[in-house]
């Protein structure tokens, strides 16, 4: 019996701060972002139970990944998400000439890389420097891959 009480006791609690969050409107930070949130958006707010089933719907159907990259499913895409892309493009088309440049410190192709990453312009010699001198940590080997390519660049530009 009182293992009984002291889960009520406890659930009520949670309850309790559960719904001032809820009741603040905070129900799309609580669950998300997707189909869930689109079927139940304004009857969640003040509800544990339509809460779990936006939750659950939104985890079910798996879609707030897709509603992330698209800002579809009352999802906010990233905002450097289409700048990534242009990035990953730029990189599969121009990586010989990319290597090229960072070797010498300067050229066409990295400054078109530099502007893709969006580094100021009084940042950009700074910028090469660090590539230049890091080119034997980004480029390890003749059949580097792209993605180890910009994970390099990243670690060695910080």
């Amino acid at each position: 019996m009182k293992k009984l009480a002291v889960v009520a006791a406890v659930v009520a609690v949670t309850l309790v701060l559960a719904g001032s969050a809820f009741a603040a409107g905070q129900a799309h930070t609580n669950t998300g972002c997707g189909l869930g949130t689109m079927l139940f958006k304004g009857s969640a707010d003040n509800s544990v139970l339509l809460q779990t089933f936006q939750a659950t719907t939104n985890g079910t159907y798996g879609n707030q990944t897709f509603g992330i990259t698209t800002g579809t499913s009352d999802c906010q895409q990233p905002k450097n998400f289409a700048s990534n892309v242009q990035i990953n493009e730029f990189m599969v088309a121009n990586m010989d000439n990319l290597a090229r440049d960072i070797a010498q410190g300067r050229g066409e192709t990295l400054d078109a890389f530099a502007e893709l990453l969006q580094v100021p312009a009084e940042k950009r010699s700074e910028f090469y420097g660090q590539l230049q001198s890091g080119f034997a940590r980004i480029f390890t080997s003749p059949g580097v891959q792209m993605a180890s390519v910009m994970d390099n660049i990243s670690t060695v530009s910080k």
